[in-house]
């Protein structure tokens, strides 16, 4: 009878220490975008029939984040931005993770921003000529999407940032594969 009493016991504590609570969810890093330590890069898309929203008159795809710039036509704040203040950044083939070497355009940026507070930007993302208008589309917007995050972590207020998709509008066809790696990026453009 008592090793009954103390087999049942047993049993009973086994079945209590496995059923404890569960593990709260990971809550996601905003430096998840960037490119680490255990990065690889996603699969090639193919043409199935996705088709974004908000394309605009010339084919280009604006996913506003932050507040609106006073009703501003987005092709006048494009046309009148200052393109060359910073360096593109840069990506892998058919990836929106900004790797390290990247960061210092972002943090210039950053910096820029915060010692002129009237400033904005707008983040342009870009494509080479490989895959399809809507996946190219799509992926220079998670481009530009990347870098906002990444601005974000580094104290900007997303009403100063806003994003934008050329996808492979400007690439190149056939181009070699350095022009290609010059042509997947984010611009940032500067408004004043």
């Amino acid at each position: 009878m008592f090793k009954k009493i103390v087999l049942i016991a047993t049993a009973s504590l086994i079945a209590i220490a496995f059923s404890g609570c569960s593990k709260k969810p990971r809550r996601p890093n905003p430096l998840d975008t960037v490119m680490g330590q255990g990065y690889e890069s996603g699969t090639r898309g193919t043409d199935d029939g996705f088709n974004p929203i908000g394309l605009e008159g010339d084919g280009a795809m604006l996913e506003s984040r932050g507040a609106d710039w006073d009703g501003a036509d987005i092709a006048t704040l494009v046309a009148n931005a200052d393109r060359g203040m910073f360096a593109p950044v840069l990506f892998q083939f058919d990836s929106s993770a900004i790797a390290p070497s990247q960061r210092g355009t972002l943090e210039s940026a950053a910096n820029y921003l915060r010692n002129n507070p009237g400033a904005k930007v707008i983040l342009e993302g870009h494509c080479d000529w490989r895959g399809t208008q809507e996946y190219n589309l799509a992926l220079g917007d998670r481009r530009a999407k990347s870098a906002f995050d990444y601005l974000i972590t580094l104290g900007i207020q997303s009403n100063r940032l806003k994003t934008l998709s050329q996808g492979d509008l400007k690439a190149t066809e056939g181009a070699s594969s350095a022009q290609m790696a010059q042509e997947r990026k984010v611009e940032l453009l500067v408004i004043r």
